[in-house]
């Protein structure tokens, strides 16, 4: 016999394969602080379960309260934990006895008194009548778990159940990330189509001046028709920051558990996007394994097939089963003591010498718990990598936001001193709509990567595993 013990606090599996066996080394004890520590990010601190407080928004807080009650997908993975809880009460059932009563009372034809039949026929002096037959019985059969079948059975059960919970577990922290991605994703287009209305607003206002020119004669038709040319593409951004603002809205609704028509009210209005109200607390890699979900479940998968080895191995040995049983049968013929019998005594059952069909199962349940291993492994480098890209794609994105940020306040105030300029004459028409248009494409491009950024972000708070747990407060 042999243990794998993986180098993972709370997460622990034992394996028994061959007695040489050198386990491969475990991605789990290289998890550490993560790489990529970006600005506003806090590797120091834990994060906490219910991380989208951190937004400090009640919208958002009564959103996912919504969610967590009514989403589909959550009811569907508390519906599975519910049977794999009592599939777990089923194999704790095989540590009692197990009894079995029959009992039945027949009336019909019944022969009395001497004789036999011969060639299909009655003979002798036997009388054909007509009576009442009573019947009753009690078995009882207990198995005696002298090699551990029935304990390693109800072990790779309850691994099982708590598999499924961390599937739950998975679906719960699915549903807080993507309510908070399409309620911030809401909001930001629509805060986006405000910024578009402005720009549009801007454009227009240009195209009265340049109209008024016009008449009064000082610039040609050519330049009415650039400045509207402007207004046309500002006017044309606007609707598709609006369609992906109703796609995100429909979104919601679909997670809430809701109608496309039971858009929430609040979520609707929203123009302005929320930003969390302190640096990201993400912890380090050691506590991530130990809060994602998608890794505890393959712990536990892992350990339950290293339970079937168990219960493949007890095959090997015989299975003793103490029983008793009695029987009580009663007509006009059979009374007294001859109504009623009885037998006491165990049960040996070996496959003994053929052992071929259970060494046949050991191999099947170490390989797959070999297959576990990897799967396990796998999970745990997939949890390291993902985290370490959205911290990758956080921090780029964030600078890029504060670029963007930058080239729209350059923007306005170029576009501020180019209609100054232009009233006094210092520069051409084009000049003014050059940086018109650059002001427009720099908010356009601004509100894109503030968008952007929001979905960053969330990424990476799912990606570090929080908001399966119960909520506070």
């Amino acid at each position: 016999m042999r243990k794998i013990i993986l180098a993972l606090p709370l997460l622990t599996a034992a394996c028994a394969v061959g007695p040489n066996y050198i386990a491969p080394p475990s991605p789990v004890a290289a998890a550490g602080p993560f790489v990529t520590n970006p600005a506003g990010v806090d590797a120091g601190a834990a994060l906490p379960d219910d991380w989208w407080r951190l937004y400090n928004d009640p919208v958002l807080d009564s959103l996912i309260r919504q969610a967590f009650a009514a989403n589909t997908d959550l009811r569907v993975a508390v519906a599975n934990l519910a049977r794999a809880r009592a599939i777990v009460g089923e194999a704790r059932s095989a540590r009692l006895p197990g009894t079995n009563v029959s009992g039945g009372v027949s009336y019909g034809d019944a022969i009395q008194g001497g004789g036999g039949q011969a060639g299909g026929e009655q003979q002798g002096g036997g009388q054909q009548g007509q009576q009442f037959s009573y019947n009753a019985g009690l078995s009882i059969a207990w198995e005696a778990d002298l090699f551990g079948r029935v304990g390693r059975t109800i072990e790779a059960a309850r691994t099982d159940a708590q598999a499924i919970e961390a599937v739950r577990d998975s679906v719960r922290a699915t549903v807080a990330a993507e309510t908070t991605r399409a309620y911030l994703d809401a909001c930001a287009f629509g805060d986006a189509a405000a910024i578009a209305h402005a720009s549009l607003k801007t454009a227009e206002d240009g195209l009265r001046v340049v109209t008024a020119q016009e008449k009064a004669g000082s610039v040609g038709k050519f330049d009415v028709e650039r400045s509207a040319t402007t207004v046309a593409n500002a006017r044309a951004a606007i609707a598709p920051f609006e369609g992906r603002r109703r796609v995100a809205l429909f979104e919601l609704a679909a997670l809430m558990g809701e109608t496309p028509s039971g858009i929430p009210a609040a979520a609707a209005a929203c123009v302005q996007v929320p930003t969390p109200i302190a640096a990201l607390p993400v912890g380090d890699g050691a506590a991530l394994l130990r809060r994602r979900p998608d890794v505890r479940e393959a712990e536990r998968r892992l350990a339950g097939d290293t339970a079937r080895i168990g219960v493949a191995t007890a095959d090997l040995f015989p299975r003793v089963t103490l029983g008793g049983s009695g029987n009580f049968f009663r007509n006009d013929d059979v009374k007294g003591s001859n109504s009623f019998s009885f037998s006491l005594g165990p049960l040996l059952s070996w496959s003994f010498p053929n052992m071929t069909v259970a060494r046949s199962r050991i191999a099947q349940a170490k390989a797959q718990g070999d297959a576990s291993l990897a799967a396990f492994d796998g999970t745990v480098l997939t949890a390291l990598k993902e985290t370490e890209q959205a911290l990758a794609s956080y921090a780029a994105e964030g600078d890029r936001n504060k670029a963007l940020a930058e080239a729209r306040n350059r923007a306005e105030n170029a576009y501020r001193m180019a209609q100054a300029r232009y009233r006094s004459g210092s520069i051409s028409l084009l000049d003014t709509l050059v940086s018109q248009r650059d002001l427009i494409d720099a908010r356009a491009a601004l509100a894109q990567s503030t968008q952007q950024l929001s979905s960053a972000r969330v990424d990476l708070f799912k990606a570090l595993g929080g908001g399966w747990q119960a909520p506070a407060g």
